[in-house]
């Protein structure tokens, strides 16, 4: 299929595919899979590297309600204290109200939702946690079309960032974005600053990103063939993104107190998750596999009351400058 843009926005001739059949979803999940299992072997080469041995365990799952996935987590490693990369392809016969809130007209409907989704906390404080989710929902009722749509994004939380880093994470999500459009990286950026924010402490969780959520025709103007070569483009992008960073800072020396800055940042992952996270709001409403859901937890955390990081410290800055939104790509390092 070709693409125009006129104004930025997407036009769709009359043969384009808006009605995605069973082999069309079949297709996401292959890709789902194999991305999974690149994304393990990518970060165990990370471990291997830094003189690690610890390898993923996979744990395969079924669900009573219909479907199952693939947890693969790896733990206690030298580079990588602890990660999951997740499968799963769900059937839900009675949506969860964090579905039919923002989408009424789904109500009633049995649903399907697949997708990968991963949060990486290395041991290294001068190495960011990163995040990142592809997934495909659709809605389906006897004798009608179903309802469908693409979302997921990738984002980086640094305790101890360097700027070089934060410009070519927001280079990747840039160049990804390009051929989809001029507006989708600005669109996409605002969008993931505003979700991964904590209200309750008017704070970022970190340097964002991407964020997409509802991304079909009816919203972007993308047939279901473009919508998932997004999906493939964003899948991707986070190992171009992250795989640099984690080389350049997994060796990096640091200090116990670095260490104890870095779990007490944890904490603020912690918190984003369990209050405001729709992944897990959803995974908890539709009754889902409660190990899969919480496994983005970080094995050690910590709360300390009114901490307050020294004025000019590396830990002064995260807040003071780069938990802040901007536009990153204008930064020269």
């Amino acid at each position: 299929m070709s693409i125009s843009n006129t104004d930025n926005k997407t036009e769709l001739s009359a043969t384009d595919l808006t009605v995605p059949a069973n082999n069309d979803i079949m297709r996401v999940r292959e890709f789902l899979v194999d991305l999974q299992a690149r994304i393990c072997q990518a970060l165990e080469a990370q471990e291997r590297d830094g003189g690690g041995n610890a390898t993923f365990v996979p744990d395969d799952w079924e669900r009573p309600e219909g479907g199952g996935g693939r947890s693969c987590v790896l733990a206690d490693g030298e580079v990588i204290e602890k990660a999951g990369v997740m499968f799963s392809h769900i059937h839900v016969h009675n949506l969860p109200a964090s579905a039919t809130a923002r989408h009424p007209h789904i109500a009633g409907r049995k649903a399907q939702a697949m997708g990968v989704s991963l949060v990486v906390h290395p041991k290294n404080p001068n190495v960011p946690t990163s995040h990142a989710n592809v997934r495909l929902f659709v809605a389906e009722a006897e004798g009608e079309d179903p309802i469908w749509w693409f979302g997921g994004g990738f984002d980086l939380t640094p305790f101890y960032p360097v700027l070089a880093d934060c410009v070519h994470w927001h280079q990747v999500c840039h160049d990804l974005c390009a051929p989809f459009g001029d507006s989708v990286y600005p669109d996409f950026k605002q969008w993931c600053d505003e979700y991964f924010h904590l209200r309750h402490r008017d704070e970022q969780r970190g340097i964002g990103g991407l964020f997409y959520d509802d991304v079909n025709t009816e919203s972007r103007g993308w047939d279901f063939e473009t919508c998932f070569n997004f999906m493939k483009a964003v899948g991707n992008g986070y190992l171009d993104g992250i795989m640099p960073i984690f080389e350049q800072r997994k060796d990096t020396p640091y200090t116990e107190a670095q260490r104890e800055f870095q779990l007490y940042r944890r904490g603020r992952y912690v918190e984003y998750n369990l209050v405001y996270d729709r992944g897990t709001l959803f995974g908890l409403q539709s009754n889902g596999r409660i190990e899969s859901i919480l496994v983005s937890m970080p094995p050690l955390a910590s709360w300390h009351y009114r901490f307050e990081p020294t004025e000019g410290s590396p830990e002064f800055a995260l807040t003071d400058f780069y938990l802040k939104p901007r536009d990153w790509l204008t930064l020269y390092v």
